[in-house]
């Protein structure tokens, strides 16, 4: 059993399971940013239907929070991106994920590491254990642009509070 974080969003709430051991950086990482309020007040800010919804990072209106440094790259912890897990988002630098993280909205073994095109792939480091009707839900909302940004939802998707529940 791993640390349980509980994601309050505006579509409900959703209950994620850490695998502290299998993916110990990845975790300690999040479960700073959540003590830190990091993610309340933060939106849902790419949401592709059949693929993730993806946070974390920005706040409405798309203003970009800042972060701590970088972590590596746990990508190879044996964790894979299925659908409900969760993991960490980056850029296409390996060791670039920081805040960010995306919920899979289904089987997506083609951002494991073994699958992956640049050899790293994406690190799980949970999984939601209640609150998948909630993910589904913010799947499925309307998205457009928001400046540079594309897949952002039309309606703000707010996480409202990050709590660690032990």
């Amino acid at each position: 059993m791993g640390t349980k974080i509980q994601l309050q969003t505006s579509k409900g709430d959703i209950t994620i399971e850490l695998d502290d051991a299998k993916a110990p950086a990845s975790a300690a990482n999040f479960v700073e940013y959540v003590k830190a309020g990091h993610y309340d007040g933060t939106v849902f800010h790419r949401v592709i239907p059949g693929f993730m919804i993806q946070g974390g990072g920005f706040e409405p209106g798309m203003k970009q929070k800042p972060t701590r440094a970088p972590i590596q790259n746990e990508s190879a912890n044996g964790l894979t991106n299925d659908h409900y897990t969760i993991a960490m988002a980056r850029t296409s630098a390996p060791h670039s994920a920081s805040s960010q993280f995306f919920i899979n909205a289904t089987d997506n073994g083609f951002l494991n590491k073994a699958q992956s095109q640049d050899g790293w792939g994406y690190a799980v480091f949970g999984k939601v254990t209640a609150g998948t009707e909630v993910v589904d839900a913010i799947e499925k909302v309307k998205t457009g642009r928001s400046g540079m940004h594309g897949d952002v939802p039309v309606e703000d998707v707010l996480i409202q509070r990050a709590t660690v529940l032990g």
